[in-house]
């Protein structure tokens, strides 16, 4: 086999696990290109010829399998979620091993399923997503969690949150693909995959192959009220609990146009990207093929 490495350096802690998957993948005749990049990479033009390999492996935090992703969209080409990050929700997401053997059988088995990827636009300037994006509260706590996500994982963005007690209010009209919706609230996001860390799901279903975000309002004026939705995301897990609380209110729509006054600063798969509602979405259906175990095709292979 013929494999594209996109390695970032930047990325997780350092541990260089993708070296030991690259070992213990290899056999007679493979060929494993490895470029290395950074965040501030120019990313496309280690990408230009990625359909003469057989896969691309995506080794980094989930703004790099992102990007990879959205770049790759609609090509057809199997992207291995290498899960090198900190927070690394794509995999989590995916029901990926982040053992470096079990990983490197999964690229030779090289068992697919086709997954949504989200598309976010603002001033004529497109975004791709693959697990989550939004304006307001989610920006403030990836902004603040940056500095110790190394040293906590993805506890920082719960201290995080519980810093920002009380976050800006903005006034927000949400045009989705069927309705128009004027409120208020200290934040929007869209959920393409649901699980946002430490196996908590905003929304109550996941599924990341409709065509569709969960479209989630963030009404709770202070940080304690988002207590009882965290309570209820993990309840999820042993019993059916649908009531997210009046915190949060859940659209679905494959299309989303967010105007927030005053303007709240957008964030993708975690990181702020010093841009500022408002913005477009939307859904590129199946657009990326991730290659995945079994566990993953049982979960999702319906989930249409």
């Amino acid at each position: 086999m013929k494999l594209l490495i996109i390695n970032n350096l930047n990325s997780g802690y350092g541990e260089g696990s993708v070296y030991d998957f690259m070992r213990a993948f290899a056999r007679e005749n493979d060929e494993l290109v490895v470029r290395n990049v950074i965040h501030t990479t120019d990313m496309i033009r280690h990408l230009r010829d990625a359909d003469q390999f057989d896969m691309v492996v995506a080794a980094g935090d989930d703004d790099t399998i992102s990007k990879i992703s959205f770049f790759l969209a609609d090509t057809q080409i199997p992207i291995l979620p290498y899960p090198s990050g900190t927070a690394n929700l794509i995999a989590q997401n995916l029901f990926l091993p982040n053992e470096p053997h079990a990983l490197a059988k999964l690229a030779r088995e090289c068992k697919t399923l086709d997954f949504d990827v989200g598309q976010l636009t603002v001033d004529g300037k497109n975004w791709g997503f693959g697990c989550n994006a939004g304006a307001g509260y989610s920006t403030k706590i990836s902004k603040e969690a940056m500095a110790t996500r190394k040293s906590l994982g993805p506890f920082a963005y719960i201290g995080a949150a519980l810093t920002n007690f009380k976050p800006q209010l903005s006034q927000f009209e949400i045009e989705l693909k069927d309705k128009t919706i004027k409120t208020e609230g200290v934040g929007v996001m869209l959920l393409n995959f649901a699980k946002i860390g430490l196996d908590l799901s905003v929304a109550h279903n996941n599924r990341p192959r409709d065509g569709k975000f969960e479209v989630v309002i963030l009404k709770g004026k202070t940080a304690l009220k988002y207590v009882p939705a965290l309570t209820a995301a993990a309840l999820d897990r042993a019993i059916e609990f649908p009531d997210r609380s009046d915190a949060l209110e859940i659209h679905i729509s494959s299309y989303v146009k967010v105007t927030a006054d005053p303007a709240m600063e957008i964030q993708i798969d975690g990181k702020a990207i010093s841009i500022n509602t408002p913005f477009e979405a939307k859904v590129l259906k199946h657009g990326v093929k991730y290659v995945v175990d079994d566990e993953c095709l049982k979960n999702y292979s319906e989930t249409e």
